[in-house]
């Protein structure tokens, strides 16, 4: 069978599809507003397919993609029966962005643009060089041009362990809930986003969470920023959760009996921000939060019950204090020795360590050029090394020259810019058009939730790559804000903001403008000075 466009995706971003209420800029807002870089390059429309510059506009930039190539047959393949569509979005700034994630039926999708087909099959080999995709059904299809979004996988601590979960599409969500239900304990290995979104959520179940670095966090935070968030940990009883920016969505689908806590025959539809909001994550205990952490150790072992009698080996309780010595009686169907010499039985353990780029069906024959993360390099207009073929999200990894205040990271907010993106760059490269690059990759932005607070993070907000030439301004309320902006040379290169700060719109157009801000020292972060009027 053939088509134009064919997308092997685990996320359909229905805003390529449909227009969006856009950003406004500041002239647009009118006087009184902060200052905004005056900008050389285009930005984008909401909606549209190709960018829309200040000097000139595509003439495709406000016709969706459907609506682009009518007479073309437009084909989404994916494995999962659902897709997960973008809704709602809004554009909070120039570069931070919200927006919700909704389970959908393909069918409406279909209802909705005629000339798109879902086809509900895992893709089994792609041959480039024919430009034809196998899928898992026996069929094949030939595409013009085609995007790779298969997103990312666990990578787990161990496979083939049904022990060991791996959180990461909603199956996964639905087995580590339905286990967590009979949990006493669980020992909880990783340190990014899913791992601290866990410890903070799970009621009455005793956690355990190792973790390899000094202190929590480490990919969005300091240390710092880990002591100001700790105390929320601790709390006898969770605050009432604020108000969620994105739609909340419940597991469902069928159940498969029998299933081990780990098993997984293949992929399903990735989980989207607020991922928990969903899901009852309480076990068999009547008390709040209970999380020990153990900093600066990885898993040396996991031991099932009858080898750890076998080896008669001695696990810990939980422990109760700094110091901890007390050995377990209890026998737990699993043991995870560290590498600080400490085991506890568990439960089940949840391996949280991270994602790897799901490549495995399109390498074989294919002679992608892979980063050293396993990603497939892609360039300025999302195009792999091979011709006609496309990659977006998780998958691919960033291979041209990057701002100097972006990175690439394997975030919800990325994948849905950089599918956006390659549907523009693919409606481009058909219609014989040259497009520049999106405006959402001049600066790294990232708005979540962590312990109940609102989380902005911005450029190098860690001084990634900035070696030892910069410095670091902090403000801290405890229990109400956190502030840390990284400067360099006088200019401010990243921040971190967790609260209700009300600065990121300034702080982002400070790090775009790359103002000399050494006169204002300490002032910029002044609690008793507007910093929105002082610099407006």
């Amino acid at each position: 069978m053939r088509t134009s466009f064919c997308l092997t995706v685990e996320v359909i971003n229905r805003d390529v599809f449909q227009p969006r209420e856009p950003y406004k800029s500041p002239e647009d807002r009118g006087a009184g507003y902060p200052f905004h870089r005056a900008e050389q390059h285009s930005t984008l429309r909401p909606g549209s397919t190709a960018p829309e510059s200040r000097t000139a506009r595509h003439p495709s930039s406000r016709r969706d993609l459907a609506a682009e190539f009518p007479s073309e047959d437009i084909f989404l393949v994916t494995a999962s029966p659902v897709i997960k569509a973008v809704t709602n979005f809004k554009q909070v700034s120039k570069t931070l962005e919200e927006f919700d994630v909704e389970e959908q039926p393909s069918s409406l999708l279909e209802k909705r643009y005629p000339n798109i087909r879902v086809i509900q099959s895992g893709v089994k080999q792609l041959k480039s060089d024919e430009h034809k995709i196998y899928t898992e059904d026996g069929k094949e299809y030939i595409y013009e041009k085609l995007c790779l979004c298969a997103g990312a996988k666990p990578k787990l601590i161990v496979e083939g362990n049904p022990y060991v979960l791996g959180i990461r599409d909603t199956d996964s969500a639905q087995a580590f809930q339905k286990n967590l239900a009979q949990a006493e304990r669980i020992v909880v290995v990783g340190n990014g986003g899913i791992a601290l979104e866990l410890v903070y959520e799970i009621q009455g179940c005793e956690v355990i969470w190792a973790i390899k670095d000094k202190a929590i966090g480490n990919t969005f935070f300091d240390a710092g920023a880990a002591e100001f968030l700790l105390p929320k940990l601790t709390a006898e009883s969770q605050e009432n959760p604020i108000e969620c920016k994105r739609t909340k969505y419940t597991v469902e689908g069928s159940e498969e009996k029998g299933r081990p806590p780990g098993a997984s025959d293949k992929l399903g539809s990735a989980l989207g921000p607020d991922w928990h909001e969903g899901l009852h994550l309480k076990g068999t205990k009547e008390f709040s939060h209970k999380v020990h952490i153990e900093i600066l150790c990885e898993v040396k072992k996991i031991l099932l019950q009858q080898e750890f009698i076998q080896l008669q080996q001695t696990s810990l309780t939980f422990p109760k204090g700094e110091k901890n010595v007390e050995a377990d009686e209890v026998l737990w169907p699993v043991y995870v020795e560290l590498t600080n010499g400490k085991i506890y039985g568990c439960n089940f353990i949840v391996s949280a360590t991270g994602v790897v780029p799901n490549v495995e069906p399109f390498l074989d024959g294919n002679n992608f050029a892979v980063g050293e993360d396993g990603g497939l390099k892609v360039d300025k207009h999302m195009h792999t090394s091979l011709p006609d073929v496309f990659a977006a999200g998780d998958i691919c990894t960033a291979a041209w020259e990057p701002s100097p205040v972006w990175h690439q990271m394997r975030l919800w907010t990325q994948a849905r810019q950089m599918g956006w993106y390659a549907a523009k760059c693919m409606a481009a490269e058909a219609l014989g058009e040259s497009i520049d690059m999106d405006f959402s990759f001049e600066l790294f932005a990232h708005i979540t939730k962590f312990f109940n607070y609102k989380v902005v993070v911005l450029g190098k907000y860690n001084a990634q790559g900035l070696g030892s030439e910069h410095e670091l301004m902090l403000r801290c309320t405890k229990g109400h804000e956190y502030i840390k902006v990284v400067m360099q040379n006088g200019r401010m290169m990243g921040a971190v903001l967790i609260g209700e700060t009300d600065l990121e719109e300034t702080f982002e157009n400070l790090i775009l403008n790359q103002m000399d801000l050494s006169a204002y020292g300490e002032d910029l972060l002044n609690p008793d000075i507007d910093i929105e009027d002082y610099f407006d």
